[in-house]
């Protein structure tokens, strides 16, 4: 995994629980759809077919799961034996045949709520969606994973930069993640799996980031200027996503 060598000037995205902040905006405001919700898969890297052991995040479906990896349901549900899809649960690890790897696949649900995306890191080394839930249960949160999205840095079975949506996202709730201006009512939390405090990020991870972001600006019209690491939010007193966080940088692809 290459290394983003940028010594950064520490700022941070406000996300699920650490972030940082953004400049002027340059989104195009296209109106989002108003009947229901829609999904955009990002671009992925052709690579040979391969089998993947996946460990099952929170609120994770297994018709997500069979998208995610382009392999369909009954291949997944044979070659696990299970007996049907709602026989998965959150933390099983299932054996993914055949496939060229993990796709961007982000839900989009028509929504006034949004004014903010607020970056995090996690502050850990390695991590998913599944063990992030489990330490912020652990910390008393009893809905569990505070952030609305998690992007992965190739531990815990993950890929590199692979993007998990959390159950708060496709519930549509709250996050847990900035309790500073309010930000958990009206900011996406996007936590990054890392220390950027200790190292830089990928660009892998950047890349995918910048994806989400972009994404989630356009459909919602955030400008950059609402787009912050979690230090970056009025009242927070934190160095979270990290002094190492490509923050310039970040900025001036999503303002491209």
């Amino acid at each position: 995994m290459s290394k983003l060598k940028y010594p950064l000037f520490g700022l941070c995205f406000a996300l699920a629980g650490w972030g940082c902040a953004g400049g002027p905006s340059s989104v195009v405001r296209t109106p989002y759809p108003v009947t229901g919700p829609v999904s955009v898969v990002g671009p992925t890297a052709v690579r040979a077919p391969h089998d993947v052991r996946h460990v099952v995040g929170p609120s994770e479906t297994l018709w997500r799961i069979a998208k995610t990896y382009d392999v369909d349901m009954e291949t997944i549900l044979k070659v696990n034996h299970l007996k049907d899809s709602t026989s998965i649960r959150s933390g099983q690890t299932l054996l993914i045949p055949n496939t060229q790897g993990a796709k961007q696949l982000i839900p989009l649900y028509p929504s006034q709520r949004w004014t903010h995306i607020i970056v995090h890191h996690t502050a850990t080394d390695k991590g998913d969606s599944f063990t992030i839930d489990g330490l912020h249960h652990k910390r008393g949160w009893d809905r569990g994973l505070g952030y609305h999205f998690i992007v992965n840095n190739g531990t815990s079975g993950k890929e590199d930069g692979q993007i998990q949506v959390g159950p708060r996202w496709v519930k549509q709730l709250p996050g847990a993640h900035t309790k500073a201006s309010n930000m958990n009512d009206h900011g996406i939390g996007i936590g990054i799996v890392g220390n950027f405090s200790e190292h830089f990020m990928t660009e892998t991870e950047l890349s995918a980031i910048v994806f989400l972001v972009k994404t989630l600006q356009q459909y919602y019209h955030i400008p950059d200027q609402n787009v912050m690491g979690h230090r970056d939010v009025p009242g927070a007193a934190t160095e979270c996503p990290g002094k190492l966080f490509p923050w310039h940088e970040f900025k001036r692809r999503i303002a491209s």
